[in-house]
C-alpha cells in the first residue's frame, strides 16, 4: 500500500518539533564551520593581492538573494527533505578536510551546504531562484597557487614585456629579462603579486554576476569577453606607473603606500567599467541626461 508521506518529501507549514530540529542541525553545522568562516575571512582580508574581492562578492550575493526572495514572498512556506541528501556528502567532505587540513575542501563544503539548507528552510521553488547567486560564492574561494602558477607566470611575462615596450615608446631606457625590468632608478621585479591575477579573478567574478542581471545576450557576451583583457590592461598600466615612479624616484618609492594604492586602483578602475558595460543603454542615457 502506498504511503503518501513517503511519496512526498515536501513538508509545507512545518510543525514545531520539525522546525526546531532543522534549526538544531543548522546551528550545529554553523559551529562545525566556524574555523572555515575564520579562514575565509582571513583570506579575504589578508591583502588586496589575495581574494580581496571576496567580501564584495559575498555582499552582492546577499543582496541578490534578498531581492530574489522578495519576489517570491507570496508563496507559502515549505521545506524539502532532499536537502539532507546534499548535507550528508558535504559533511563527509568537511570531515575529510579535518584530516588533511587544506581548509579549501571545508570552504567548498561550506558553500555546497547552502543549497541543502535552502531546500530545508525555503523549499524547491525558492532554492531554484537563488541557486545561481549561491553558486557564485564558489568564486570567492582562494585558488591554490599550484593550480595557477603557470597562469601567474604568463601574466607576469605579459606585464613585463608590455611595460618594456611602452617605456621605450616614451623614450625611457629599459632592459627587460624574464620578469625583471631594469630602469635608471633601479631594478623592478614583476612578482606574483604584480601579475594581475587577483584583478583578473575579481573581474571575471564580477563580470559573471553583472551578466546575470543583463537582459541583453549581447551585453552578457561582451562582459564575459572583455573582463579578462580589461583586467590585464589595467594591471599593465599599474606596472607602468610603478616603473615610471622607480625611474624617477628610485626603489624606495615601492616601500611607500604608492605600491598598495596602485593595487587598489586596479580594482577601482576595472570593476566600475564592468558594472557600466553591464547597464542597459536606456539606463546609461537616463544617467547622462539627468538634470544636475
Amino acid at each position: 500500500m502506498n504511503n503518501p508521506v513517503l511519496q512526498n518529501t515536501t513538508i509545507t507549514h512545518l510543525k514545531k518539533p520539525q522546525h526546531w530540529l532543522l534549526w538544531l542541525v543548522f546551528t550545529q553545522c554553523i559551529v562545525l564551520f566556524i574555523p572555515t568562516f575564520i579562514w575565509l575571512w582571513q583570506r579575504w582580508t589578508m591583502s588586496v593581492w589575495q581574494n580581496g574581492h571576496g567580501i564584495l562578492v559575498a555582499g552582492l550575493v546577499i543582496y541578490l538573494i534578498h531581492a530574489e526572495l522578495r519576489k517570491l514572498k507570496a508563496l507559502p512556506k515549505e521545506s524539502n527533505g532532499w536537502g539532507f541528501f546534499i548535507l550528508i556528502p558535504v559533511l563527509l567532505l568537511h570531515m575529510l578536510d579535518t584530516g588533511i587540513h587544506s581548509q579549501l575542501l571545508s570552504g567548498i563544503a561550506l558553500i555546497l551546504s547552502l543549497p541543502g539548507f535552502s531546500l530545508l528552510f525555503l523549499g524547491v521553488t525558492r532554492t531554484k531562484a537563488i541557486l545561481f547567486p549561491l553558486s557564485i560564492l564558489l568564486l570567492t574561494l582562494p585558488i591554490p597557487l599550484v593550480f595557477t602558477q603557470s597562469l601567474h607566470l604568463l601574466l607576469r611575462h605579459i606585464a613585463t614585456q608590455s611595460v618594456a615596450f611602452l617605456l621605450k615608446l616614451l623614450g625611457i631606457p629599459v632592459f627587460s629579462t624574464g620578469t625583471q625590468l631594469e630602469v635608471e632608478g633601479g631594478s623592478l621585479m614583476v612578482a606574483d603579486a604584480c601579475s594581475g591575477f587577483a584583478t583578473l579573478y575579481a573581474a571575471m567574478t564580477i563580470a559573471i554576476l553583472t551578466a546575470y542581471f543583463c537582459s541583453s545576450v549581447k551585453r552578457r557576451i561582451l562582459l564575459l569577453v572583455i573582463a579578462a583583457p580589461l583586467a590585464v590592461a589595467v594591471n599593465i598600466v599599474r606596472v607602468l606607473i610603478l616603473a615610471l615612479l622607480v625611474n624617477g624616484f628610485g626603489l624606495d618609492i615601492l616601500a611607500t603606500s604608492a605600491h598598495e594604492i596602485s593595487g587598489l586602483l586596479t580594482f577601482a578602475t576595472a570593476l566600475p567599467i564592468i558594472f557600466y558595460l553591464g547597464q542597459e543603454p536606456a539606463v546609461i542615457s537616463e544617467q547622462t541626461q539627468s538634470p544636475k
